[in-house]
């Protein structure tokens, strides 16, 4: 209980006996166990409320390190998607560089024959 004794318990006994006498004392120990029970139960809600509010903490902390993990996913997702665009323009406009001057080229031949 609460570090208390057979001995000590008879003590507390005797005592509540002579001051409340023997016709009080089975109302007072009702009294007491009701009071304890009330305590007990109020108790034991306190602690499911405060486990509650910890798993919802929990599971908004949770939620929170989620989204900075998709943030960073669509962040890395971005860049590569930027940097392939990159690569890809630099791809076509040397292309369209060959393209001109294989023109240019062949504009050339076509003014060497003509000639």
């Amino acid at each position: 209980m609460f570090g208390l004794g057979i001995p000590e318990l008879i003590v507390i006994f005797v005592i509540a006996l002579v001051v409340f006498g023997p016709k009080k004392l089975p109302e007072l120990g009702k009294s007491i166990g009701r009071a304890m029970a009330e305590f007990k139960k109020a108790s034991e809600d306190f602690q499911d409320s405060v486990r509650t509010e910890m798993r919802e903490v929990e599971r908004e902390a949770s939620v929170k390190e989620d989204i900075k993990h998709l943030e960073q996913s669509v962040q890395d997702e971005t860049k590569a998607v930027e940097d392939s665009a990159i690569a890809q323009k630099r791809h076509d406009d040397a292309t369209v560089q060959e393209e001109h001057a294989a023109e240019a080229a062949y504009g050339e031949k076509q003014k060497e024959r003509r000639s």
